[in-house]
């Protein structure tokens, strides 16, 4: 048994180089065949976008890097790749951005972003653009083509813009969370402000108390990631209106029920 067992590691040990090497040449794939034979930005090898789609998308990347000098390059893959060949063919460099549509890793979008665009949208940046664009509910809504044009548009915003922080567009998932941490906000604020004394209206103590649990409900996760991501008027009053109903229901409740109980507690 002891001589089997120390047969069997020297024998993974020994395969493991092989394995390796038979692995190394996937990784670093090269297949310049399967790149166009003419000048494009957009390499559509998944057949993602239809013909009208891809004529459109060829002529404003175009536009946008004569007039603004950043490159935009598109590639969709499933089966095929070009691997290593698309950076001689587009000469990518730090000012340029190659988008990948392959949805076998589970998300659709893949980037390899040039040093230069750190300088204007941090990696954090990335990060949600990938999330938000490329997860399998928004791909299967809008399918793979309206999420890569939606992630080119909002790269393109913030290139013309001068930088963001933040992705442009407040998506209904995002608002809905503001709209319910607002709520929660005004609810624990109305539940501190309910008098506790006789011939006080409101409880300025506690609600001072709490403050920096409902301001932060309210104002970081309710207020600011919707007026860093839109210019729009209605979420911000809809989100409004969740906190002061929030917190006038909370206080009415809160006098109705537990005020009632501590007067007569007191009498």
């Amino acid at each position: 048994m002891g001589f089997r067992r120390t047969l069997c590691r020297w024998a993974a040990l020994l395969s493991l180089p092989l394995l390796l090497l038979l692995a190394s040449p996937v990784q670093a794939s090269d297949n310049p065949e399967l790149l166009p034979d003419h000048p494009t930005p957009v390499i559509d090898l998944a057949r993602v976008f239809s013909t009208k789609e891809l004529q459109s998308l060829e002529g404003s990347l175009d536009a946008f890097e004569q007039r603004s000098g950043w490159k935009i390059r598109v590639l969709t893959q499933y089966e095929r790749t070009p691997g290593l060949a698309v950076k001689e063919f587009w000469g990518l460099d730090e000012r340029s951005l190659l988008m990948v549509g392959d949805p076998r890793g589970g998300n659709l979008l893949n980037f390899n972003v040039g040093d230069a665009f750190f300088a204007l949208m941090p990696r954090t940046w990335w990060v949600e653009l990938q999330t938000r664009y490329g997860n399998q509910y928004y791909v299967r809504d809008h399918g793979e083509d309206g999420a890569l044009l939606a992630a080119i548009d909002a790269v393109e915003i913030c290139l013309d813009r001068g930088g963001c922080q933040v992705v442009p567009g407040l998506p209904t998932e995002q608002w809905l969370w503001t709209l319910s941490t607002s709520v929660l906000g005004g609810l624990i604020a109305g539940f501190a402000a309910y008098p506790r004394k006789e011939g006080e209206r409101v409880a300025w103590a506690w609600l001072l108390l709490l403050s920096p649990l409902w301001i932060m409900l309210f104002g970081v996760f309710g207020i600011a990631p919707v007026v860093t991501r839109t210019s729009e008027l209605l979420p911000l009053i809809r989100n409004g209106m969740g906190f002061i109903g929030g917190a006038v229901g909370a206080y009415l409740i809160a006098q109705a029920t537990v005020g009632r109980r501590l007067s007569e507690s007191k009498e």
